[in-house]
């Protein structure tokens, strides 16, 4: 059959304008420093979507469970979003994860008291469906202490003030957007965060009162990995990741940087902080790239004010366009031999924990302490 030149002259136009449109932009961005792709022309699909997970039957899986599995899972039934519960359920029933919660339930059954409240172990993940992740924050170990942890990482309830690492971060957060001012009352409370699309997931999700690192190598490690690669499989346009202090930069070793942000730097304690945290610029490259990859509308909003109640001169952290990196941060981390000396007093014990490549380890542990000190302060003056 011949085909009209007309026809054929207004499928030449079409096929020329899909070929245009395809074209990268030659710009400067920052993602051209992370070696990520460069941004389109027009925003990729909306990293949210409406149905996490449309074929999960949820009561059909329970019913598969044996008794025993259904009583020792009953926690992760009841509490786990089921949208990553869709995901993660064949883990649940390997036996590695079953023997976490022997454990857990042995430890229950001995009258320890195990930090966050059973209910809120979980937290993140209702906070935090996983068809709305746009930031990953990896952090450690629950805080040990009383009115302290309570599923986010990093994260404390009121009263309680945020511990020294959340205070850093809050300082970097003013570094990268001056507007910034920290929550009332010394809070440190993140969920609005979480609710914007910040995962805040600990390595380990429980704890022995006052015993850090306690629940550590039980299984919870295995659990929260196949949750990271999990959201770095199904996202898969494209998220960032934060990961500060190096376990922390272990769990995202394997992420794809050419599809994924993941910017890794020395942790927010008071041992490493000055060591090149505070000038990372991590927050405001989160947003440079969302706002690359996905448009303006999907960068997060790192204030924790409330919005009627902002003081004078300060407003909402956003981005509200693509912006140009400055020149001096053309790497995703913290080159520690470039950064310099510690700053204030140093003691030999401060010395010999920096010293060792596992300093990190202990970084929440000396958080919990000074947040606890703070804590009984402050009741005390009541």
């Amino acid at each position: 059959m011949t085909i009209p030149a007309r026809l054929k002259r207004n499928a030449n136009h079409l096929s020329t304008s899909a070929h245009d449109a395809k074209k990268p932009k030659a710009n400067g961005s920052i993602t051209s420093f992370f070696g990520v792709p460069k941004a389109k022309s027009v925003k990729t699909q909306p990293l949210t979507t409406s149905s996490p997970s449309p074929s999960f039957d949820k009561a059909k899986w329970v019913a598969s469970l044996t008794p025993e599995q259904q009583k020792l899972l009953q926690l992760e039934i009841d509490t786990l979003h089921e949208s990553w519960l869709a995901k993660l359920k064949e883990e649940l029933v390997t036996p590695e994860f079953l023997g976490l919660k022997r454990f857990l339930q042995k430890e229950k059954d001995s009258g320890a008291k195990i930090f966050p409240p059973e209910n809120e172990i979980y937290s993140w993940s209702r906070h935090t469906p996983l068809n709305q992740v746009k930031v990953v924050i990896v952090g450690q170990d629950p805080y040990h202490n009383h009115n302290q942890a309570h599923g986010l990482a990093f994260s404390v309830r009121p009263p309680t003030p945020a511990p020294p690492s959340l205070v850093n971060i809050y300082t970097g957060i003013k570094n990268d957007y001056p507007t910034f001012q920290p929550p009332p009352n010394k809070g440190g409370l993140l969920i609005p965060w979480a609710e914007r699309g910040v995962l805040m997931l600990n390595t380990c999700l429980t704890v022995r009162a006052h015993q850090a690192a306690s629940h550590s190598n039980k299984g919870w490690e295995r659990f929260t990995q196949k949750a990271i690669d999990l959201v770095a499989r199904v996202r898969t346009n494209g998220v960032v990741f934060l990961a500060w202090g190096s376990p922390a930069g272990k769990r995202v070793a394997s992420i794809n940087r050419q599809k994924h942000c993941v910017l890794q730097s020395v942790h927010p304690s008071p041992l490493s902080a000055h060591r090149g945290f505070f000038n990372n610029g991590h927050f405001k490259k989160c947003n440079e790239w969302l706002a690359e990859r996905y448009g303006p509308d999907e960068v997060i909003d790192w204030s924790l004010t409330s919005k009627t109640n902002t003081t004078a001169g300060t407003s909402p952290v956003v981005v509200t366009s693509p912006s140009t990196a400055s020149k001096q941060l053309k790497t995703d981390s913290v080159k520690l031999s470039e950064v310099g000396p510690l700053e204030g007093k140093k003691n030999t014990a401060t010395k010999t924990i920096e010293s060792s490549e596992l300093s990190d380890e202990f970084d929440e542990d000396i958080d919990t302490v000074e947040a606890l000190a703070a804590t009984e302060a402050a009741a005390q003056t009541v």
